[in-house]
Formats: structure tokens, sequence, C-alpha cells
């Protein structure tokens, strides 16, 4: 069974249906309440954290007396995800929570947090209670935990819409700690998982637009180039699951520091983004001219899911990445079959 299950192929039941459910009642409130409120930058949901947050889903895998990990935490990235919910729960749990713990720094217990890898493109930071900074330095980062009222904070945004802000900081007050490749590795799983979501959603968009809009007095989906189109952009992003779930099989069964895991985040990087364009690409096609703009639900999935693969690395760098591991393994298939 799929971790990431869904899309147009649904799910079965397994341990997780609970909190997928849990989770999509959640984010589909919060999609259908903001329908013609959305802007650029997309605001904070706070209705939707506060109910994330009294569920307990905000850190599953960074709070070690919630009893989660990284299987939990997909599901939830997953189906936030699929309804653009915009809230900052893979900042918060699998970035800066775990960043925190591992620097010995103290952050709120309560609410959003965010990390800052780059004094550019911070998710969130307008909104967060603290912001994690990690600053390179060589191989290690220097970390540091500031609130808002601490930073001059430019408000940006991503292609999608989410906040991407810009901080200054005070230069003072940080620690050095070795853990510069497992946040990159844990923000390219995280970026990975929530791709899914938003090609979910593009997917079940075109679906439903192909079989609500008549040409020539039938649906467009009775066209048989139409079903040939939806049947491919399903097959890519299947493609792209399978590549996903193993990522988030082998951070469960091995942790986000391990071998295992760069080589499966390594390979979901390079699957979404040749998967990503495809797909994204044929999702607009079907729409036609009404899908290119905010107002319009299929925009909030192809946007983010267009800055999603291109942040912690992109395509080209991990692409790089994996013909370095094969070229550097005296047996290449031991590489497919192990991943290590």
């Amino acid at each position: 069974m799929s971790v990431l299950s869904g899309g147009v192929f649904g799910s079965a039941t397994d341990d997780l249906t609970d909190l997928r459910n849990l989770v999509d009642e959640i984010g589909a409130r919060s999609f259908a309440e903001r329908i013609g409120g959305r802007s650029l930058p997309d605001a904070f949901d706070a209705t939707a954290w506060r109910h994330l947050e009294e569920a307990g889903l905000t850190r599953l895998s960074s709070a070690p007396e919630s009893g989660g990990g990284p299987v939990e935490a997909a599901v939830v990235l997953r189906s936030l995800a699929r309804h653009a919910v915009s809230v900052p729960v893979a900042e918060t749990d699998v970035l800066a929570g775990w960043l925190a713990a591992r620097a010995g720094l103290e952050v709120p217990e309560a609410g959003p947090l965010t990390v800052a890898t780059e004094l550019d493109a911070v998710p969130y930071a307008s909104e967060a209670a603290a912001v994690v900074l990690a600053l390179p330095d060589g191989e290690r980062l220097r970390a540091a935990v500031r609130t808002p009222a601490d930073l001059s904070i430019t408000k940006g945004h991503n292609a999608g819409g989410e906040p991407r802000d810009t901080v200054a900081t005070p230069g003072d007050g940080f620690v050095t700690v070795d853990a510069a490749t497992e946040l990159t590795r844990r923000g390219a799983w995280a970026r990975c998982v929530q791709t899914i979501g938003a090609l979910d959603a593009a997917v079940e968009f075109s679906v439903a637009h192909t079989r609500e809009r008549e040409q020539f007095g039938r649906p467009l989906s009775a066209f048989q180039s139409v079903q040939h189109t939806l049947a491919g952009m399903a097959g890519e992003v299947e493609r792209a699951r399978a590549a996903t779930d193993l990522a988030v099989a082998a951070a469960a069964d091995h942790g986000f520091g391990s071998d295992q895991t760069d080589f499966a985040v390594t390979v979901a990087k390079v699957t979404l983004g040749q998967v990503v364009p495809t797909v994204i690409t044929a999702a607009h096609q079907l729409h036609g001219a009404i899908g290119v703009t905010i107002e319009h639900r299929l925009w909030l999935a192809t946007m983010r899911a267009r800055s999603w693969i291109g942040e912690f690395g992109d395509n080209a760098h991990y692409a790089r990445r994996l013909g370095r591991l094969a070229l550097n393994t005296e047996d290449p298939w031991t590489l497919v079959v192990d991943g290590a």
C-alpha cells in the first residue's frame, strides 16, 4: 500500500486512513473557505493552522511525544499540498523543529516555525512564531533562533504565491552545527512529498474539467486524444509517486542521515523534475486559458509544483548527483536494488 496513496486511482483502507481523512477534511474546508480570496503573496491560513495544531499534526516527527515519524509526516504534507493549504507544516516539523533540537536551541512549543537557509526566499517568515536561521558555514551551519520582531523582513512570494520573504538579522548568538547535508535532504524530501499532492490535484482537476466541459455536443473526456492525455498524466504521477514512496520508506526505515535515504531522495527529485513539466503542461492544455489565473484552482496546484521542485536543489543538481553515485559504484545493479 502506498503511503502517498490517492489521486485519480483512489485509495484503499489501511492503517493511515483515519489520518488521511482527518487532514483531507481540514484541507478541503480550508480550500472551500478561501475560494476567491487568494492573493500574492497568499496569506497564512491561521484557521487551518489552529485546527492542525489542535489535532497534534504540526509537529508529528519533531516532537518525541507525538509518536509520529516520516510516514505520518508525509501523509500530512501530501494532503495539505493537495488542497493548497497555506501553512508551513514542512518547515515547522521536518526542518525547523528538527534543526533546533539538533543544535540545542529553544523554540516556542506552539505556533508555526520556519527555517532560513538563505536570507532570501524564507518561507512564512512574517507569520512564524520563530525563525530558525541555518546559514551555511562551509559544510556546517551557523544556527540561531529569532522572532520576526528581531528581523527586518521584506515580503515576497514564490511562483505559486506562497510567502518567501527576505530577512536581515543581527550577526551574534549563533552556534555551529554539523547538519547542512541532512537539512538539505530533509527539505528536498518534504518538497517531493508536497509536489505529489499538488500533482494529484492537477490531475483530479483535469479529469473533472474534461467531464464537465462540452465541445461539439460531447464532453471533452469523450475524445480519444483527451483520454490519452489524461492517462499519460496519471501514469507520470504514479511513476513519481513510486519514487517518492521509496524516499518516505527509506527515511522511516533508515533515518534522514542514511545513505539509503540520500539515494532515494535523489531518485525522487530527478523523477519529479522530469514529471512536473509534463503533467502541468498537459493540465493547462486541457483547461485552456482559464487555468492560468490565480483565481482558478489549477493555478495553485501547478505553480506550487513548479516552485517546490526547484527548492533545496534543482533537477540538474540531483541528476548530476545520481550520475556520480552510479559511476562511483562498483556494481550499479546493487545501487538500483539496495539503494546504497
